[in-house]
């Protein structure tokens, strides 16, 4: 493997959503990650998640499971985990029984509510998590019920991104000579940090504590998504003076009702406005008025024409991983580059190999028909 995190060794219990794309950021920038799946699992192909991995399939139920799990755990720097609180603790795999046997083991554990609090024993998803944190409030339009960004603002940005970057902190912690550590990464906790900005805008009086009234939750005018003739859709987002002068420059809007761009009791007559304005035009004609240029636009594009966009294109944002096109690793370094991600291995895949390199060869073929490993 290559990247900056080449040399390190994560084992990633299997789990779903936000514990894998933790792992896939790790192993995108050249960490080992041994994922530890369950005996007989299926591992889709087209899985970004799943990508640049090993793959091990144990019986964490038998003792010879759990004693090989941390015979793994010892030649690691770090594991990640996603189950309910205390369930690798059932396992005889929670952080006591782990960091015993490697006092420098970075233990992440990934949950939606946290290892504690009322809420840690039950059930949720993403949209419960933002939802007590304060982020999915702010999300939506005025008059109307909160809308969720996908899975993206808990289970990504608030868990999996949050617990990669406690992962590296208390790994380079450990490279300067601390011990190892337990990571608690509630997804509550994630979303809440990223709704910050809107915290402090709120306290300083800059931001009402209201869906869609506010300048970039759609209540602006000037910042927001509008339909074209063809039925796509474009983004503006011109706030700073200058940059809104010059989408009214590019798009003719000479009304002198544009002038109180700030008025917020005129945004809903400049929004509809411009609403039937950029009906006029297809997408591909307003991109060929307002691209390259300090107007805050861009195109609204799907999945399927994401990849294809030109900027993107010459970004190399998306990256074939076999036959399927995917987001390619970010961000980018300036000297250490990192590997092409490579396709999802089978469940198991890893195990001989591992076995071996654990010194334990002679056992694999009885463990195997045991259904100790799979």
């Amino acid at each position: 493997m290559s990247g900056p995190l080449s040399g390190l060794r994560i084992i990633e219990f299997a789990g779903i959503g936000p514990g894998p794309f933790c792992g896939m950021m790790l192993a995108d920038h050249g960490a080992e990650v041994i994922r530890v799946d369950r005996i007989g699992a299926f591992t889709a192909p087209t899985d970004p998640l799943l990508r640049s991995r090993k793959s091990i399939a144990i019986n964490t139920r038998a003792p010879e499971g759990v004693a090989l799990a941390k015979d793994l755990v010892k030649t690691a720097d770090g594991i990640i985990e996603g189950f309910r609180p205390g369930v690798m603790e059932r396992m005889g795999l929670g952080p006591d029984d782990l960091l015993r046997v490697n006092p420098k083991l970075v233990y992440g554990r990934m949950t939606g509510w946290g290892q504690t609090g009322p809420y840690a024993p039950y059930a949720g998803h993403d949209i419960n998590y933002i939802a007590i944190s304060g982020s999915l409030h702010t999300s939506g339009r005025a008059d109307d019920k909160p809308t969720p960004a996908c899975n993206y603002v808990g289970d990504f940005g608030g868990g999996a991104m949050m617990l990669a970057f406690g992962m590296v902190s208390a790994l380079l912690a450990v490279k300067n000579g601390a011990d190892g550590q337990v990571i608690d990464c509630a997804m509550t906790d994630g979303s809440a940090l990223l709704a910050s900005m809107m915290y402090g805008f709120k306290d300083a009086g800059f931001w009402t504590d209201e869906r869609g009234v506010n300048v970039i939750d759609t209540g602006a005018h000037f910042y927001d998504t509008y339909e074209t003739s063809d039925g796509k859709h474009i983004a503006i987002g011109a706030i700073e003076p200058q940059f809104y002068a010059e989408l009214r420059e590019r798009a003719g809007l000479d009304d002198p009702a544009y002038d109180d761009q700030m008025v917020k009791e005129q945004w809903s007559v400049l929004k509809d406005k411009l609403t039937a304005l950029f009906l006029t035009k297809t997408r591909d004609e307003w991109c060929a008025l307002l691209e390259h240029s300090d107007a805050c636009f861009a195109p609204v594009l799907s999945l399927e024409e994401a990849p294809q966009h030109p900027h993107n294109v010459a970004r190399s944002t998306f990256t074939n991983v076999g036959p399927f096109v995917q987001p390619a690793p970010a961000p980018r370094y300036s000297v250490t580059e990192t590997a092409a991600p490579t396709p999802p291995p089978t469940t198991g895949a890893d195990a001989e190999a591992l076995f071996a390199e654990l010194g334990q060869s002679d056992s694999y073929q009885d463990y195997k028909e045991r259904g100790i490993v799979g």
